[in-house]
């Protein structure tokens, strides 16, 4: 008879590890049978107010790689709150599996899990998540925001997204260029989803060359015909002669593979966790002579526009006016690094560190 094989062990250590490496405060794993409905929600501070942070869904290889990814980004929705000023902590979600799966049931079960967290933890869209499935959570939970405007809420938070990330870009331009005019300049943006097409279309207005990539070529294609820019292959990216490389699709493109290829001046686009290992790779973009402008804090516009709307009375008008801030707050980044002779991506974690333990002292003295 063969032996019965033992169920292998969730490898709790290696998440504790995990978790006390990044300082997170919280890792919800939630399971719903009748639906499908497998989901992980990290709270990473809230310090500075409850987490809010967006739902993604990706079909990830394995549960190590979303726990992975759903750390990172909580980590990062913490630190783009702090270095933009907002009063909230870092949260995220993802949901594993294939988007097709996404229906009524499906999203109603999430949006109880999150209600079960009391507050702690508020969800908006994210990659392959929009406003109507935000509708569908709402109606289990208040702790809900990227509604659509139809309903009070801020609709789709891509294009103020799309527009810090091309303020952030035009300060580095200024930064390495003299001239933040990217009129002439070749940019490459790997990516033509929601912020990638509206990031296109703002490029697009100063006569930049733009060249697309993205895995859907089609996309990628309707892209291109609306803003006149040229489609590379997505393969080969790195390598293209460039300007300015704006990645806007998943996270750790800059590694130690693709940032000895890379032809560009600089590095800034709306992709989270742009770098594979934070510091060693942050330093290799400066050793390359590159610039690099933090991803957490000029792809803070949706945030920024989300909490809009977390704060009630939501106004378009004064979510862009607030993401304008993102260009002189790289400016200011760029002068503290090079005045401590470290690199952009360690001056932004500086800043954004600094006002949450200055606000941690303030909230133990109540």
């Amino acid at each position: 008879m063969a032996a019965i094989k033992t169920e292998e062990k969730p490898k709790i250590n290696e998440i504790y590890g995990q978790m006390e490496a990044m300082e997170h405060e919280q890792l919800v794993i939630c399971y719903d049978k009748p639906t499908g409905l497998k989901a992980i929600i990290a709270i990473h501070n809230t310090v500075l107010g409850p987490s809010l942070g967006g739902t993604r869904m990706w079909h990830y290889t394995n549960e190590e790689d979303a726990i992975k990814d759903v750390l990172r980004l909580s980590r990062g929705m913490t630190l783009k709150a702090s270095i933009s000023g907002l009063n909230i902590g870092g949260g995220k979600a993802v949901l594993i599996g294939d988007p097709s799966m996404k229906n009524e049931a499906y999203l109603r079960r999430f949006g109880r899990f999150i209600e079960s967290l009391g507050g702690r933890y508020i969800t908006a869209e994210d990659m392959n998540t929009q406003t109507s499935d935000m509708e569908y959570i709402a109606m289990e939970t208040k702790h809900v925001t990227g509604l659509p405007e139809s309903k009070g809420g801020g609709g789709d938070p891509s294009p103020v997204t799309a527009y810090g990330t091309y303020l952030g870009i035009k300060a580095a331009a200024k930064k390495a260029y003299g001239s933040d005019s990217l009129e002439g300049k070749k940019i490459l943006i790997q990516g033509t989803g929601q912020v990638g097409k509206h990031l296109a279309e703002y490029l697009s207005k100063e006569k930049a060359h733009l060249m697309l990539a993205d895995i859907n070529e089609d996309r990628a294609a309707r892209v291109a015909a609306s803003v006149g820019g040229k489609i590379v292959s997505a393969n080969s990216i790195h390598e293209i002669p460039m300007d300015i490389y704006a990645p806007c699709a998943m996270g750790g493109q800059l590694n130690d593979q693709t940032i000895p290829a890379l032809t560009c001046d600089i590095v800034a686009g709306a992709a989270n966790n742009q770098l594979d290992k934070e510091q060693v790779h942050a330093r290799h973009l400066m050793d390359h002579g590159i610039l690099y402008a933090p991803d957490f804090l000029i792809n803070a516009g949706g945030l920024i526009n989300v909490y809009q709307e977390y704060q009630g009375n939501y106004s378009k008008a004064l979510a862009m006016e607030k993401a304008e801030k993102i260009y002189d707050t790289c400016l200011d980044v760029f002068e503290l690094a090079g005045d401590q002779g470290i690199s952009p991506h360690e001056a932004a974690l500086q800043k954004a560190i600094k006002r949450v333990q200055d606000m941690g002292k303030l909230k133990m003295s109540w």
